[in-house]
């Protein structure tokens, strides 16, 4: 078996487990394994802390729980280190209250993307965002401002081929295209207008970037600009500068690549604000767990998620207690 199969059975026991919630996850993770969560479930170490703080609340708000994966890919990132990346969603039948957020009575996702570190067998670091701002919107109750992109549940890869087999030939390939294509961006607005990313170089003329809630979905060059792209540099014109605070792990397999890093964003909310938050001029880190999908040498999808709700966080918001009022505002008690 290659490493890329060693990793993967290494996962294999928790993805089975997960799939129904039926089984035991735990051999997959090493005792002390860390695991990064997103705001407000935070940081664990082992699976046992993992369980008790992520999962089991999750199921008991959704008894019917079950984990649908449609992305799993596997390789080494530049420091020789393998990863497991999965995405996909949670979903269920959502019953009781979770977090906070009120319980619909009806069915439920929440996108997940999750990636593991694997050493000597064992998943030793979990990096994982899970779109709770996702579960606030089918609720009614996201108290922060209306997302320019669209709401739409991210689907699956359009090839539906994002379990695998991936063929190993085309990952070199597939990640020096990426990485590529993000070094072209780190140069606007340093080096000059958004003519120096190469947009056009890089994504397929109708690719899809499926954004998390708050930012939202996006086709095409035209749409990822205005949704996403020009409001994100107009608020934090010095990414990719403060290269020191954070982390980069690329990985790739076959026609896939995956990026993770806690935290692997730092830059000032100046500008014209983000997301309804004004300039508060105050330096924030990111998590962004991206997955990218290239087709004849151009990106045709894109799944991004970022911890938006750690981002509120550091800037003084608590989004929960907005949700809060809101949520008395609807008739909640």
């Amino acid at each position: 078996m290659t490493g890329v199969d060693l990793a993967k059975s290494a996962m294999r026991p928790a993805f089975d487990a997960w799939r129904e919630f039926a089984g035991d996850a735990s051999s997959s993770f090493a005792p002390n394994a860390l695991c990064h969560m997103a705001h407000p479930l935070g940081d664990v170490q082992g699976y046992d802390a993992l369980w008790g703080t992520a999962f089991q609340p999750l199921k008991s708000a959704l008894p019917d729980l079950e984990r649908q994966e449609f992305i799993r890919i596997a390789g080494r990132d530049s420091d020789g280190a393998m990863w497991v990346g999965s995405g996909g969603a949670y979903a269920g039948t959502w019953v009781s209250d979770w977090l906070g957020i009120p319980a619909t009575g009806r069915s439920a996702t929440m996108r997940f993307h999750e990636f593991y570190r694997i050493e000597d067998g064992a998943c030793v670091e979990m990096q994982a965002i899970w779109d709770i701002p996702e579960m606030m919107m089918q609720a009614g109750v996201w108290p922060m401002a209306p997302q320019l992109g669209r709401y739409l549940h991210a689907p699956a890869p359009m090839t539906q081929d994002g379990l695998g087999p991936h063929d190993p030939e085309l990952s070199e390939a597939s990640g020096k295209h990426v990485v590529d294509m993000l070094m072209s961006m780190i140069g606007h607005p340093s080096q000059g207008g958004p003519e120096v990313m190469e947009l056009d170089r890089f994504w397929h003329p109708k690719f899809m970037w499926y954004g998390p809630c708050g930012i939202g979905t996006a086709r095409g060059v035209s749409e990822f600009r205005r949704f996403h792209q020009i409001p994100f540099l107009n608020a934090m014109p010095d990414r990719g500068q403060h290269e020191d605070k954070i982390q980069h792990h690329y990985m790739s397999e076959g026609t896939y690549v995956g990026f993770t890093g806690w935290p692997n964003m730092c830059q000032t909310i100046s500008g014209d604000g983000w997301l309804g938050i004004p300039p508060v001029d105050k330096e924030v880190t990111l998590c962004s767990l991206d997955f990218w999908r290239v087709e004849n040498g151009l990106i045709r999808e894109n799944w991004v998620l970022v911890d938006l709700l750690d981002m509120y966080r550091q800037i003084g918001v608590d989004v929960f207690a907005r949700m809060e009022e809101l949520k008395w505002s609807k008739g909640y008690r």
